[in-house]
């Protein structure tokens, strides 16, 4: 009974390992930006236990990505030349981005945070070019209804995430490199929202003029907002860091002008998005249950209420904080339930397997 017992602990790991979501990394995206949030409204219990057990998603999620790439590297490359799940993999990058913003802002442990920009930049350069590269020269392609969603603007969210890191190590080096990282960071913000415009474009396009139900609504396409959100914090951190690189100065007009164009943007998105949810929950009964996309849809959330405090900060803004005080509230129950979810998915995963023994 034991030695059947691990057998079929085993095939069940091994399983989860083949079928793991490109997307998984939207957990530590949430955690850790939720981390952040909670920090910055001084809920420090919660900001510290968030960024211990984003660490530890952190390191998990590693170790089962490299057991995949050794044990399922078929699948892993399907995943990876797949219009609908190739993109997924752009959270490895805003994860890893998002822990080090989290040494940075809440520990100011530079060096871990330097460490993990670099490996940020890597992963970003690999699958930028990799995915698009692909999912452009691939001959058998799907329609537009079939092969693009809300996830696509994860790629939106990396780049972001890259320039805010950049931008947050930039403070703690001396010149000339101040100057050259602001502006390598400046740079990944401004293409950031220049590929958000394509994408965009293409995603309402499909919104708008194809047909919709409830299954194409999957979670990421809160990332229509939280792109934006990101893109506003972005912004802010380049606004703030502008009187140690004279460049910035000069260009201040213009990124003020963009970060408010970026924030208001997101703002817009907020209520059609709860009318879609509703839609899809409530007049189509679609079902609610865990599904890994889902922290795809928390971590937009988190963003909205971190950018909107650090751009009332940099534009002089303090009417903002009835926005940010509101969705800090909603982000860390946004969370809670999720993560609640995520326990209740694998204890009965647990149970069925316990059932499969003893029958």
């Amino acid at each position: 009974m034991k030695e059947n017992k691990s057998i079929q602990i085993s095939t069940t790991i091994k399983e989860g390992i083949k079928t793991l979501s490109p997307a998984y990394f939207a957990l530590v995206m949430a955690t850790g930006i939720i981390s952040i949030g909670a920090y910055i409204m001084q809920f420090k219990w919660i900001a510290t236990t968030l960024f211990f057990l984003n660490n530890i998603f952190f390191v998990l999620l590693w170790a089962l990505t490299i057991l995949r790439v050794v044990w399922y590297f078929k699948f892993l490359k399907t995943d990876l030349t797949n219009h609908l799940t190739g993109t997924g993999f752009f959270t490895t990058v805003a994860g890893t981005c998002v822990l080090g913003i989290q040494y940075a802002l809440m520990y100011e442990r530079f060096t871990i945070a330097t460490v993990l920009l670099v490996w940020g930049i890597l992963l970003w350069l690999f699958l930028t070019y990799t995915i698009f590269t692909t999912l452009t020269t691939q001959q058998n392609k799907p329609t537009l209804d079939k092969g693009i969603t809300g996830g696509w603007l994860t790629a939106i969210v990396a780049t972001q995430s890259v320039s805010i890191l950049s931008a947050l190590v930039a403070t703690h080096i001396g010149q000339p490199y101040r100057v050259e990282i602001n502006f390598f960071a400046l740079s990944m913000w401004l293409w950031g929202g220049m590929f958000y415009i394509w994408m965009i474009s293409l995603i309402f396009y499909r919104y708008t003029f194809f047909k919709f139900s409830p299954d194409d609504l999957a979670p990421p396409y809160w990332i229509n907002m939280g792109a934006m959100a990101i893109s506003a914090l972005g912004g802010s951190v380049l606004i703030l860091n502008a009187p140690g690189a004279p460049f910035l100065d000069s260009l201040l007009p213009f990124i003020k002008g963009f970060t408010v164009f970026y924030w208001a943007t997101g703002t817009w998105w907020i209520p059609m998005l709860i009318i879609l949810a509703i839609w899809r929950h409530i007049i189509k009964r679609y079902p609610l249950k865990y599904d890994p996309l889902y922290w795809g849809a928390v971590f937009p959330q988190g963003m909205y209420a971190v950018c909107t405090y650090r751009m009332s900060k940099a534009l002089n803004m303090p009417f903002l904080h009835y926005f940010y005080q509101a969705f800090i509230y909603l982000a860390i129950i946004a969370w809670t339930i999720t993560f609640l979810g995520l326990l209740k998915f694998l204890y009965s995963k647990l149970v069925n397997q316990n059932h499969f023994i003893l029958k």
